[in-house]
């Protein structure tokens, strides 16, 4: 099974986390990312939007990190991770939403801004990961992770780009239920670190 991958990518370490922490074998297949290499020919073969990650399971091509953490949970039967009943399913889910909408467009939009130098409003991306936090924060509060009394795929897809914020000016000490919520994570059995990620 091969990932096509960027390492700074938060979006790809969302699945080499996934496997790490289930055993799960995965090649990685670097994408030349500032090369243009995800916009040639080749790789518009895989995945014609351009964008990384895409996960190739013997031919199988899935791209977007969320649909690639859904199908990793259910090809390895790891209930525990996206769960069975339709009520708590729903509630990971909407958190795989919320990585791919809300933290995209606040923390991680901010970190593309002073990172990398994409043109986007970088001050209304900062407003709206204060926004994010403070919801992620309300969430945790309860139990420690955003759905039940343990570490579902929501937590793995909204992690990442938390934990990368300050990259993006955005600081998480005040919000004491994330940053504890991201030591939960940080010791979990498997758990791997992205450059740029400071452990909590």
């Amino acid at each position: 099974m091969k990932l096509y991958d960027l390492e700074l990518s938060g979006n790809c370490y969302k699945v080499r986390l996934f496997c790490a922490l289930n055993n799960i074998p995965l090649d990685i297949v670097p994408v030349d990312y500032l090369n243009g290499e995800h916009k040639r020919e080749a790789f518009l073969g895989l995945n014609p939007l351009g964008q990384i990650p895409v996960l190739d399971d013997h031919g199988l091509i899935l791209r977007d990190s969320q649909a690639i953490l859904v199908y990793l949970a259910m090809k390895h039967a790891l209930e525990d991770w996206w769960p069975q009943v339709a009520f708590e399913q729903a509630k990971v889910m909407q958190w795989l939403s919320f990585s791919g909408n809300e933290i995209a467009r606040g923390p991680n939009d901010a970190r593309l801004h002073d990172l990398f130098s994409v043109d986007v409003d970088v001050e209304k991306a900062r407003g709206s990961a204060e926004e994010v936090l403070n919801v992620l924060d309300a969430a945790l509060e309860p139990t420690g992770w955003l759905v039940g009394n343990a570490p579902t795929l929501a937590d793995i897809a909204c992690y990442p780009y938390i934990a990368l914020a300050h990259q993006g000016g955005v600081s998480t000490t005040e919000f004491s239920a994330v940053v504890a919520w991201c030591r939960r994570l940080e010791v979990l059995d498997g758990y791997i670190a992205m450059s740029g990620i400071e452990r909590a």
